[in-house]
C-alpha cells in the first residue's frame, strides 16, 4: 500500500445504497494520507514538521514579483491556453535544450499541468488500460499507487534496497518484473524518498530494456536541480527513448513555490496529445498568472541553481550528522531534500509507531517509509526526514533529537 489511511466515523468507504460501498473499489485501499495525519500531529503538539516536503521560506523575490506583475497586468487572470501559456512552454523547451541538449517544439511537445502530480495522473490515465502492468521503483511517492489504480492498471513494485550507505536498484530484478502485460515503467530520479540518483550505467540498462520490450516510460524528475552527488540525466536523452518517454518536472521544488502547482511534461507530439486528452478533463487549466512567473524563473542564471543546490547540500549534511548523533543509521541522499534513516539502532523496528510517538518524545515530526511500499515489511524500520527548512529550524530539530540517544 502506498498511502496509509486514517478512517473517519462517516468516511467514503462506508455503505451507500444497498450493499455497495460508496468509494470506487479501485481507491478502496486509499484514504487520508500519512502526510495529512503527521502534519496535523505537528500542529497539535507544536512540533517541528520535518515530515511533509515543503520549504518554510518562499523562493526568489524576483519570481514572486513576476507573479504579482502578471496579476496586475491581467496576464492569466482568465483561462490560459489549455496547453499552457506560450511564454512558459517556450521557457521549458529552452531549459531542456540548455541543460540536457533535448530539443522540443514548445507548440507540440510541451504540456503545462497542475503540478507534477497531475502530470503523473494524466499520463497514467492516458497511457494505461485496465489489466496493464506498471513497474515502479519501491518505495514510491504515494500518488503513484493511487494513479495506477485509477487507470485500472496493476502496479508491480521493484524494491530499492539499502546497500553500502545508499539505496540501490537491482537491474536483474527490474528486468524480471517486466512481463508481456507490462505497459510502462514509472521512474523517479532523483528518487523520493530514498534520495537515490540513478547513474548513467543504470539508466543505460533501463533504456535498453524499454527499447527491447517496447515499453513506455514515465519519468518523474521534479528534483532534477537538487543533485548533490552524481548528475541528473534525463532518460529521454538515451538512444531509442525520445519517442517513448514522458518526462515530468515542476516549479515547486526548484523555486520553492510549492503552492503554485505548476508542472509540465515534455514528450513526442503523439505522447503529448495522448496525455493532454486526459489532462483536459482533470483541471483543463490552472495557475494562469503563476505560469508567466515560472517562465521568468526558468530563465534565472545558473548561479541561482548552483546556490540552491549548495544551500540544500549544507542542510542535508547538518541534519544527517544530527540524526547520526541521535542514534539513527543514516542513508545520506545523493539528491532530493529528504534523508532516510533506520530506527533499529534506537531499539525499534516499527516506523509507523515510531513516527506517531516522536512528537511527544522530542517535538519532531517525520514520515514512516513503510507507507511508500507495497511490501510494507521492507520499509518498516525506515523513517524519512525533510531538510528543506531554515538552518535554525534544522539546528533546533537536531538539538531536540539528541534526547533519543540518551533515552
Amino acid at each position: 500500500m502506498a498511502a496509509m489511511t486514517t478512517p473517519t466515523d462517516h468516511d467514503a468507504r462506508g455503505r451507500g445504497h444497498g450493499s455497495r460501498p460508496l468509494l470506487n473499489r479501485r481507491l478502496a485501499e486509499f484514504g487520508t494520507t500519512i502526510f495529512a495525519e503527521m502534519s496535523a500531529l505537528a500542529l497539535s503538539t507544536g512540533s517541528i514538521n520535518l515530515g511533509q516536503g515543503f520549504p518554510d521560506t518562499d523562493g526568489p523575490e524576483e519570481v514572486r514579483e513576476a507573479a504579482v506583475r502578471a496579476l496586475r497586468d491581467g496576464l492569466g487572470n482568465q483561462y490560459p491556453p489549455g496547453q499552457g501559456v506560450p511564454e512558459l512552454r517556450t521557457a521549458i523547451a529552452l531549459h531542456q535544450q540548455r541543460r540536457y541538449g533535448l530539443s522540443h517544439d514548445p507548440d507540440t511537445e510541451v504540456l503545462v499541468t497542475a503540478g507534477a502530480t497531475e502530470a503523473i495522473a494524466a499520463s497514467l490515465l492516458a497511457l494505461v488500460e485496465p489489466g496493464d502492468e506498471v513497474v515502479a521503483l519501491e518505495p514510491y511517492y504515494d500518488s503513484y499507487a493511487a494513479c495506477i489504480a485509477m487507470a485500472g492498471g496493476t502496479r508491480v513494485p521493484v524494491t530499492l534496497r539499502p546497500h553500502g550507505g545508499r539505496y540501490v536498484l537491482d537491474l536483474d530484478e527490474l528486468r524480471a518484473a517486466v512481463t508481456p502485460r507490462t505497459r510502462l515503467i514509472l521512474l523517479n530520479t532523483p528518487h523520493n524518498p530514498t534520495g537515490t540518483v540513478l547513474t548513467r550505467e543504470e539508466l543505460t540498462e533501463i533504456a535498453a530494456l524499454a527499447v527491447e520490450r517496447d515499453l513506455l516510460v514515465v519519468t518523474d524528475e521534479v528534483y532534477e536541480h537538487l543533485v548533490f552527488e552524481g548528475e541528473h540525466i534525463p532518460l529521454a536523452s538515451f538512444p531509442g527513448m525520445r519517442d517513448r518517454t514522458v518526462t515530468i518536472s515542476s516549479a515547486g521544488k526548484t523555486f520553492s513555490f510549492t503552492g503554485w502547482k505548476v508542472g509540465w511534461i515534455t514528450a513526442s507530439p503523439a505522447l503529448v496529445t495522448a496525455v493532454r486528452s486526459a489532462k483536459q478533463y482533470l483541471t483543463y487549466v490552472s495557475a494562469g498568472p503563476f505560469q508567466y512567473a515560472v517562465a521568468e524563473a526558468l530563465r534565472l542564471p545558473d548561479a541561482y541553481f548552483t546556490s540552491l543546490r549548495d544551500d540544500l547540500r549544507a542542510k542535508r549534511d547538518l541534519l544527517s550528522a544530527g540524526l547520526a548523533d541521535a542514534g539513527f543509521e543514516v542513508y545520506r541522499p545523493a539528491g532530493t531534500y529528504f534523508v532516510t534513516t533506520d530506527i533499529r539502532p534506537l531499539g525499534g523496528s516499527d516506523g509507523v509507531a515510531f513516527c506517531r510517538a516522536l512528537p511527544e518524545r522530542c517535538g519532531v515530526v517525520a514520515i514512516p517509509n513503510a507507507v511508500f511500499y507495497d511490501h510494507r515489511d521492507q520499509g518498516s524500520p525506515f523513517v524519512r526526514f525533510a531538510f528543506c527548512k531554515r538552518t535554525e529550524v534544522l539546528q533546533e530539530a537536531v538539538a531536540r533529537l539528541k534526547g533519543l540517544a540518551a533515552a
